[in-house]
């Protein structure tokens, strides 16, 4: 995977969890797992490199929430219509 991307799940038309992808290489696994808030967790691969982020509170997250995070862990900031997909419920 070459592009970070955006994976959310909805259940009856609200979006109740997602994960932001990071870029991956073959075999990468979380193997560490930190909280960040509000409603997000980090999975790191073995190394330490940051590979996703779980948003276990998509409602609550904002564009703001997201970028200090990424920005705490090195990657690349996002734009409102990165999310648009957890407000097109």
């Amino acid at each position: 995977m070459k592009e970070p991307y955006l994976e959310v799940t909805f259940r009856h038309g609200l979006p109740i969890a997602a994960y932001l992808y990071f870029n991956r290489k073959p075999g990468d696994k979380s193997y560490r797992t930190s909280k960040a808030e509000p409603g997000m967790l980090i999975d790191y691969e073995q190394n330490g490199r940051a590979i996703g982020i779980e948003i276990t509170a998509p409602t609550r997250v904002t564009v703001s929430d997201l970028n200090r995070i990424l920005l705490e862990i090195g990657a690349s900031t996002i734009t409102g219509d990165d999310l648009a997909p957890l407000k097109a419920a």
